[in-house]
């Protein structure tokens, strides 16, 4: 929206600069994009009178003319303008004038002709792009007066731009209002009184779809002159809104858009057959539009008909035979309210955007139409003369927007400002705003003004306090709150410690489906059948993961198909297993699970080319589990389960109750899968890792500590993880370490046997150990394994 701040200020007037006034405007939500002078900066540019205007003797194209500026002598100027003639009134820059671009005007000879100042363009004076003339005032301008004070030229065109919620403003008595808001200020409205009817030529019309139209007025206007000029104050203050002069009848219909921002259109009535009907389009009906191009209409589309034709498209664009000529003397004026919703989207439909259809998409003043139809014809028979009939309207009451009720409560208000407004201000506030206010006894309740359809809801009400109140009066108070550490068991083991660890060991988190392919999973988890999904995505998604496995297996055989030599991922979330017992028949477990394939280190000089083995694989679980500090608690037996190899799976056990499986993909699966290589995995129950035993200070010995190496021959049968559980729990109270070191088989140890070198470190808080005690708790040692597992201490 773009409008003439000289125009604003005949509606209201506050005591503020331009830029002040920009500057409000803004915060009020009305964001000012630019302000710029209507005309160029010049001095010295006078109304004038041509007195003489005769063909320069030595040119063709120039004339010679005696211009009065109100001196006590006439000017001679030579001017080469087309439309330069005696009697007129124009602009002449004397001498001493500077014009736009610090061009200064001097006493010249022009083809051996003086010329004492020069008669101006509006181009020239940088009002506007028109260079075909000089420019000529009316009859009535009075001579000598600066031209600057004749048109108002120290003059600004502010742009706004404006939401979509804010129609309202889409026209200077919109603008006025919130202006006179702000600064507390009455508007001065022009009075519209009421053209009575001189002949009785009148239209019936018809509301054939009043949901989309439910008011429709049309007058008869007989007589008019379309030849005769536009007044200079109407053309500025269009130009000046960035609207170019046409005709006076467009020329009225645009400034009453301007101003009060009621869309209307003007038809010839000569080319209308019949009375008016308002109603949808027929399917694939024509309609050449003013600028010529044709229109193939939907059935979606509102059109003004007469009895036989479409004449225009309702709130977007004329028809051009319908439109106003040189030739026409009657019109039929309309104004009307067309529904946002049947002209929203229309436009962009036909590719067009028209000012009318800028406004009715975002909602006109349902209120507005004979007012506007009156300012209309009042200017119409100022302009162009002619006689007008009566205003016949076509209304549909009941299909008119409501004026929407809004309950504002005080306590609401304060809370969501932040700050008390008193009540008697809220009270004005709202009343400036055009709504009619009832104060009650927790608030207050109001009924939106026909013109503020985007008022609905409190909110709406509540923002309106706040802009007109002003933003920059609302103090800055930094909000408080009162802060609570959210609980946190340092005996829970957060599942974000269990990743860090995992990461640092070399592995990569891995997000992948909870549904996965039925061949896959059915293959690796024959016992457990999981849920089908009723609508899967694809086939190959299509029942719900009861393991982590088959997705990081799938995006392992993904990751080796692309040349990745060494895999290393994890995955925490849900596994769904069906269950009779559970809510809703499955059993939502957290499981955190990892896949190992591959070589054991990246590929490097120093480091071997080995691939990784079960035991690569237990190390990361074990340093997992080593976090809960209950190393003791956990156990690795030998197990079975459908998915694993035979001989290297492992089942992991929390005080005998199960937790996990460790263990290498057993090779029948390896085509199915897509792998390649032996491929390692765990996954663990979170729920059963994350209960963590909290260390206990003791203090550190100061004495020194003692390191005795035994080598133990015991059976093939006998796991390790046995004998180390069974020394820690032996009962010598100065073990403080205990570590295998190596395993041998081979020449000296016999077959079906195995030797273990132990390491066991001793050491007593309070003293230093003898000899004797070193001793003594290493035959304890070997004693027990000797009757336990039938050890044999190797010399």
């Amino acid at each position: 929206m773009k409008f003439s701040e000289k125009w604003l200020r005949e509606w209201v007037n506050p005591s503020l600069s331009a830029h002040e006034l920009s500057e409000q405007l803004s915060m009020a939500g009305l964001e000012v994009d630019g302000v710029e002078p209507v005309a160029g900066d010049f001095k010295g540019v006078l109304v004038g009178e041509v007195v003489e205007c005769g063909q320069h003797p030595n040119a063709d194209k120039l004339r010679v003319t005696k211009i009065n500026v109100g001196g006590e002598e006439l000017l001679d100027i030579v001017c080469g303008a087309p439309n330069c003639r005696q009697g007129i009134k124009v602009a002449v820059a004397v001498v001493g004038a500077v014009l736009p671009g610090d061009f200064k005007i001097k006493k010249a000879k022009l083809r051996g002709e003086p010329s004492f100042g020069m008669l101006c363009s509006f181009s020239e004076l940088g009002i506007s792009d028109d260079h075909d003339g000089i420019i000529e005032l009316p009859a009535d301008a009075p001579i000598g007066e600066d031209i600057r004070d004749y048109l108002g030229l120290d003059d600004n065109a502010i742009e706004v731009d404006l939401t979509p919620n804010r129609a309202d403003c889409l026209g200077i008595r919109g603008i006025a209002r919130e202006v006179g808001v702000l600064n507390n200020l009455d508007v001065c409205e022009p009075e519209v009184a009421a053209v009575n009817a001189t002949i009785e030529d009148k239209l019936s019309i018809t509301l054939s779809a009043d949901d989309a139209c439910p008011r429709y007025l049309g007058r008869v206007v007989k007589g008019v002159n379309v030849k005769a000029a536009s007044p200079l104050w109407l053309v500025e203050k269009l130009r000046r809104c960035g609207i170019r002069s046409i005709d006076p009848i467009v020329d009225v219909t645009n400034f009453v858009l301007l101003e009060l921002g009621q869309p209307m259109h003007a038809f010839n009535l000569a080319s209308i057959e019949g009375n008016i009907n308002v109603r949808m389009a027929n399917e694939g009906e024509a309609l050449t539009l003013l600028d010529e191009t044709e229109a193939k209409l939907q059935s979606n589309t509102l059109v003004i008909a007469d009895d036989n034709k479409a004449l225009a498209m309702a709130g977007i664009f004329g028809g051009l035979h319908s439109g106003v000529t040189t030739e026409t003397q009657n019109i039929l004026l309309e104004s009307a309210f067309f529904s946002r919703d049947a002209i929203m989207g229309r436009a962009r439909q036909y590719g067009l955007h028209t000012d009318a259809s800028h406004r009715y998409e975002r909602g006109v003043d349902p209120l507005l139409q004979r007012k506007a139809m009156e300012r209309a014809t009042a200017l119409v028979l100022e302009i162009c003369g002619g006689e007008a009939g009566p205003v016949v309207e076509a209304v549909a009451e009941d299909k008119l927007p409501k004026q929407a009720t809004v309950t504002l409560r005080r306590e609401r208000l304060a809370r969501v400002l932040g700050i008390s407004i008193d009540d008697a201000k809220v009270t004005e506030m709202l009343n400036r705003l055009g709504l009619d206010v009832t104060q009650t006894e927790a608030g207050w309740e109001a009924v939106a003004p026909s013109y503020r359809f985007d008022i609905s809801i409190e909110e709406d009400l509540i923002e309106e306090i706040a802009r007109v109140y002003g933003y920059n009066n609302i103090p800055n108070v930094a909000p408080k709150a009162t802060l609570a550490m959210l609980p946190s068991q340092e005996a829970k083991l957060p599942l974000n410690t269990m990743k860090s660890l995992l990461l640092s060991r070399g592995y990569n988190e891995a997000i992948t489906y909870s549904f996965v392919d039925p061949k896959i999973q059915n293959a690796l988890f024959p016992d457990v059948k999981g849920m089908v999904l009723p609508h899967p995505i694809s086939s190959d998604m299509s029942v719900m993961r009861v393991s982590l496995w088959p997705g990081l297996l799938g995006a392992t055989a993904y990751n080796q198909k692309r040349q990745q030599q060494r895999v290393r991922m994890f995955e925490t979330g849900l596994r769904f297993i069906p269950q009779q017992d559970a809510p809703n028949g499955v059993l939502q477990q957290q499981v955190i699970g990892g896949v190992v394939a591959g070589r054991r280190n990246e590929e490097h000089w120093d480091l071997g080319d080995s691939p990784v083995d079960f035991f690569d694989a237990k190390a990361d679980v074990e340093a997992l589990l080593a976090l809960t500090g209950r190393t003791g608690e956990f156990q690795f037996v030998t197990g079975q389960h459908s998915a694993l190899h035979p001989g290297m799976t492992a089942k992991i056990l929390l005080n005998d109750e199960e937790v996990g499986y460790i263990g290498a993909i057993h090779p029948q699966f390896t085509k199915l899968l897509g792998v390649n290589g032996r491929v390692f995995v765990f996954e663990l129950v979170v729920d059963a890792i994350t209960d963590r035993k909290l260390p206990s200070a003791v203090p550190v010995s100061r004495f020194p500590s003692n390191r005795r190496d035994i080598a133990i021959t015991v059976k093939d049968e006998v796991r390790v993880g046995n004998v180390l559980s069974y020394i820690e729990n032996i009962g010598v109270n100065q073990l403080v370490a205990l570590n295998l070191f190596d395993e041998y088989k081979g020449k000296g140890i016999e077959p079906g046997y195995k030797s273990l070198a132990l390491s066991l470190h001793l050491q007593d808080p309070d003293k230093t150990l003898e000899e004797a005690e070193i001793q003594q708790a290493v035959d304890t040692v070997v004693k027990g394994l000797e009757s336990e597992f039938g050890a044999a201490l190797r010399e």
